[in-house]
């Protein structure tokens, strides 16, 4: 375990949960969009908690960064993302993928599997 956040692997992993949680909140807080885009902002709690989570991603994977190329980090991030964010949604949101779409998220985690091997 150590040897994951010393590297920094668990950071982005950690920084990948932010990220769903926070599109899980923006997505709770379109709900409450108005006729007029902005209005619903300064009274959307929903919104602001999307926003905190995102703020915390943005720091963990800022730390994890210190040991680990940003060139192979933001793959493995955003491919978290996508698993995490696929799942989170069909169980809080209902939402499916289609089987070509997995098919794509496999493709991309497998690309992503690539650009880290040499790591």
């Amino acid at each position: 375990m150590g040897y994951l956040i010393q590297n920094g692997w668990l950071l982005v992993v950690l920084a990948g949960l932010n990220s769903t949680v926070g599109n899980l909140f923006l997505k709770k807080s379109s709900e409450f969009v108005g006729m007029m885009m902005w209005s619903f902002i300064p009274c959307n709690i929903w919104f602001f908690l999307g926003l905190s989570f995102y703020a915390v991603n943005v720091l963990l994977f800022a730390k994890a960064l210190q040991t680990l190329g940003v060139a192979t980090a933001y793959p493995v991030l955003a491919g978290v993302s996508f698993v995490f964010l696929s799942l989170a949604s069909y169980l809080v949101f209902g939402e499916k993928l289609a089987i070509i779409q997995y098919v794509g998220i496999a493709v991309i985690l497998f690309g992503i599997f690539l650009l880290t091997m040499s790591q």
